[in-house]
């Protein structure tokens, strides 16, 4: 599982790999084993017909760099791969929440002394007095953050941390809103990076086009669906299919949830809306066991072909 193929400035959450690394791991994956598209994972699983060493290669969310540099190089390798993607996106010119999130506490370099806000009937407060200004030190520390494995190296990072906790289970028009009162606190105005951007929907037809790649849902609006009410997993789930299959005139069957957030609710309304398999993001290999709607993924990280090889003899042999 791949989300960006890019060297951002900062990537606390470990989701970029560099286009040179994604070059080497391509070509370990020719070399040890037999790269397959996600529809003919899911035909073999139900048949019960499942190779030794398959892999399937995906992308979520839909970042603009999976365009401009992820698709070339799996085109120089003839290498198959699917790409998820949040369709609301597509046609809008904005970051996603969290990155946006990052970009406000992490990288300002300058933020008023003391936060305060209210979010569904808590107040998240942080005293920023010693770190309002960002310096060389600070920005160092946030650079070098992994936040899903490391402390909070700062206070500005706690209360990111502290948000991005608070905001991740809401529906999207809460988050949207909510960044809009942290914006205002940060005097800041909504400042849109060309890197972050995610792809267009002429770049999706234009993915579509090539025989190696199939388009695969992520919903409308990227939410944590096991923390929704069934109907508005239902919209995001059928609305999504649709704006994509409108977006490229074929039939979309394929669905990742986002943040790997499912329950047995999500389960059955993606079947019942028409997606016949649906990927998590629990790492694992796949079975005869394994559910269509319950596929598990390894999350690749920024490692380079030797260690990606080991990482692979590692995943291959559970």
């Amino acid at each position: 599982m791949y989300h960006r193929v890019a060297r951002p400035d900062m990537d606390i959450w470990e989701l970029a790999v560099s286009p040179a690394h994604f070059q080497q791991q391509l070509r370990v994956m020719q070399q040890v084993g037999n790269v397959i598209p996600a529809a003919e994972l899911i035909e073999r699983l139900q048949n019960e017909t499942l190779k030794k060493n398959s892999i399937v290669i995906t992308f979520d969310d839909g970042y603009v760099d999976n365009f401009i540099y992820a698709s070339p190089l799996l085109s120089k390798y003839q290498l198959p791969a699917t790409f998820f993607i949040v369709s609301e996106n597509a046609a809008l010119a904005r970051e996603f929440w969290w990155d946006e999130l990052a970009s406000l506490l992490l990288l300002s370099k300058k933020l008023p002394a003391l936060f305060s806000l209210a979010i569904c009937a808590e107040i998240i407060e942080a005293n920023l007095t010693y770190e309002q200004h960002l310096t060389n030190e600070l920005q160092q520390k946030h650079q070098q953050w992994k936040a899903s494995s490391e402390v909070p190296p700062s206070r500005r990072a706690q209360l990111f941390y502290e948000l991005w906790l608070h905001l991740k289970p809401l529906a999207s028009s809460k988050q949207q809103q909510l960044l809009h009162q942290i914006r205002a606190w940060a005097n800041l105005h909504a400042v849109v990076r060309p890197d972050y951007l995610t792809i267009t929907r002429s770049q999706l037809q234009e993915l579509n086009a090539n025989p190696l790649f199939t388009i695969g849902a992520h919903t409308v609006t990227h939410p944590a669906l096991a923390y929704q009410q069934v109907a508005l997993q239902h919209h995001e789930l059928v609305t999504s299919k649709q704006e994509l299959e409108q977006a490229i005139s074929q039939k979309v069957a394929l669905l990742a949830y986002p943040f790997g957030s499912y329950n047995a609710a999500t389960i059955t309304t993606a079947a019942e809306v028409g997606f016949s398999a649906a990927f998590t993001t629990e790492a694992g290999t796949v079975t005869k066991k394994t559910g269509c709607h319950q596929v598990g993924r390894f999350q690749v990280n920024d490692w380079d072909g030797e260690s990606f090889r080991w990482r692979l003899k590692q995943w291959f042999s559970q």
